[in-house]
């Protein structure tokens, strides 16, 4: 008896039974009363069946596969399981980008840097970009990603002017194609590092949009990217609380402080930047200009080391 035990436990091992230990494996009869050979382990023998279909299945998808009749859903993109490469990070950045409702219009305002880490590598660069004659957009972030969103939208005006129909697109329509363009790019696992503001003057109204690369988007009539959206974002709205309207001109020089106060508090802004300016007569993007300032007051400034 005890040989019989011994032989029947070295069998369930064998099978690859998963009843280990003494007293735990099947009698001979139960293996008969299930329909199993004597002597043999049924859940073993199920197991190498299951192995065995599954070999078979993969070796017919094999191929099948080689003789293209069968379309694989992730055929030229990354095999399941296989690691996502994505970006580090942007590349030369673009940091501040203040907008702001005026009496019939917008004025978008955005400084010419582009750094690169913590270097002032380009000092030259507009980042306002006219979409048509009542659409003006400016965008931060990655210049490259903003370069190629200016290429797309571009090529979209084109095609909607070549209909020839009277009709082009509205602030609104740029807007709500930005929202569904970073969403889908950012689902896709590969965003575009911009955050990206739309001003324009359309119907007899003025629009002005934000997006950022989630595709997270809003109205509100100021709006602010980079360190802007901390320093700059109050004095615009501090302005507009008192007046809610402004005319073109108290606009600009709230832009104008607004900025000098940024190149004075953020290490990565630049004290030359570029206005737009979009009413009912049309986009008018001005050249770029420099802030006076000051710095003989800065050995008075504590609390900031």
């Amino acid at each position: 008896m005890a040989a019989r035990a011994e032989t029947q436990e070295a069998r369930h091992t064998q099978d690859g039974c998963p009843r280990r230990g003494a007293g735990s494996h099947f009698p001979r009869k139960r293996h008969a009363q299930d329909g199993g050979a004597p002597g043999r382990c049924p859940a073993g023998a199920r197991r190498r069946r299951r192995m065995r279909v599954v070999e078979l299945g993969r070796a017919a998808v094999t191929k099948m596969e080689a003789a293209g009749m069968v379309s694989v859903p992730w055929a030229g993109g990354r095999a399941p399981g296989q690691l996502c490469a994505l970006r580090a990070g942007p590349g030369p950045g673009l940091q501040l980008d203040l907008d702001l409702q005026a009496g019939g219009g917008e004025v978008v305002a955005a400084d010419t840097l582009g750094s690169y880490g913590s270097l002032a590598r380009f000092r030259n660069i507009s980042r306002i970009m006219k979409v048509n004659d009542n659409t003006v957009l400016g965008a931060s972030g990655d210049y490259a990603d903003f370069q190629y969103l200016k290429q797309v939208i571009d090529q979209m005006v084109i095609d909607e002017e070549l209909l020839g129909d009277g009709h082009n697109y509205s602030p609104k329509a740029i807007h709500s194609w930005l929202t569904r363009a970073m969403y889908s790019r950012r689902c896709k696992m590969n965003p575009l590092w911009n955050t990206v503001v739309i001003g324009g003057f359309y119907n007899g109204e003025s629009f002005l949009g934000y997006v950022d690369m989630l595709g997270v988007a809003y109205e509100a009539p100021t709006l602010a990217t980079g360190y802007g959206a901390y320093l700059a974002q109050p004095l615009m709205r501090e302005a507009l609380e008192k007046k809610p309207i402004l005319t073109k001109e108290e606009a600009q020089d709230l832009i104008e402080r607004c900025m000098k106060i940024l190149y004075y508090r953020d290490a990565r802004s630049f004290n030359r930047f570029q206005i737009a300016v979009v009413t009912e007569k049309g986009v008018e993007v001005e050249e770029p200009r420099s802030v006076e300032t000051n710095w003989d007051i800065a050995h008075l400034i504590r609390g900031f080391e």
